[in-house]
């Protein structure tokens, strides 16, 4: 029961970030979509709302950037990732002539 408790919690981190940034990619997606659909309503001159297109932009780059930080890490750990990403293993010292 431990470990089904713990894969919980872990599903449960991972889930937040994703959810984050999916709110946040939807967030830039509606700003980016009102602000076009404004061009064929007269009544209506078209503005871009910065504010919530930047909020949304940071939402989706932290949801993102914490998703991959994690898959990284843990691949990192299991020795997946490329050679250049390794962890440097310190050489021994030269012998003294």
């Amino acid at each position: 029961m431990k470990l089904v408790t713990a894969r919980l919690i872990a599903v449960i981190i991972l889930v937040i970030p994703g959810l984050l940034a999916c709110f946040g990619f939807l967030r830039m997606k509606n700003e980016v979509f009102h602000y076009f659909s404004d061009f064929g309503n007269d009544a209506v001159v078209p503005d871009f709302q910065w504010l919530s297109f930047l909020l949304g932009l940071i939402m989706f780059a932290a949801g993102a950037g914490f998703i991959g930080g994690w898959i990284f890490f843990r691949d990192r750990k299991r020795n997946y990732v490329a050679t250049r990403f390794r962890e440097k293993k310190p050489r021994p010292p030269k012998p003294q002539a």
